[in-house]
């Protein structure tokens, strides 16, 4: 049995006319933990979108590097950005041998952006990828309706509970917020 490399937890919350984007910083090897302070948020596009990426590391920068380029080719249009990086995932055989994941935001709009070449927008404006993703998704929705929880709070509350219960997860946080 081959090691594999695990451990990422990404949420974006979307409140009150607020995003964050927050990720864990812990990869693991096996049962290994190669690296405790990753950081797998980034701004791009002028500071005007946030991501965050799991899965693979070499495979989730070159998704990374493939959105700012589409990203400028379409400024201002995340979902087309989304969209068509997107179908080069899908048609292009070296992307689509890619396993990554991304949760990206911009004022207006959260996506995620799978490894078979979806693009989805969650109703609720709440995403969780990675393998701690379910865990922080569901304590987001169970805290999203607090009226004395700003999207930030929520972010960190639930990426907590989520490195409380994933092994994968630490609580080496990194948000990004618009």
């Amino acid at each position: 049995m081959s090691d594999s490399w695990h451990g990422t937890t990404v949420l974006s919350v979307r409140k009150e006319g607020r995003v964050v984007v927050a990720a864990d910083g812990q990869v693991t090897m096996g049962p290994t933990v190669m690296k405790a302070n990753a950081r797998k948020v980034r701004r791009i596009a002028n500071d005007s979108v946030l991501v965050g990426f799991a899965g693979a590391t070499a495979d989730a920068f070159t998704l990374f590097e493939r959105l700012e380029g589409k990203l400028e080719q379409y400024p201002g249009q995340l979902t087309r950005a989304c969209v068509e990086l997107a179908k080069d995932w899908r048609t292009d055989r070296y992307l689509r041998r890619l396993e990554a994941m991304m949760a990206v935001a911009d004022k207006d709009v959260s996506l995620i952006l799978s490894g078979t070449g979806d693009v989805l927008e969650p109703d609720d404006g709440v995403i969780g990828i990675g393998s701690g993703g379910n865990f922080a998704l569901a304590a987001a929705r169970a805290l999203i309706d607090r009226p004395d929880m700003d999207a930030e709070a929520v972010a960190r509350r639930a990426m907590t509970i989520a490195g409380d219960i994933c092994i994968y997860t630490n609580g080496n946080v990194v948000l990004e917020a618009l």
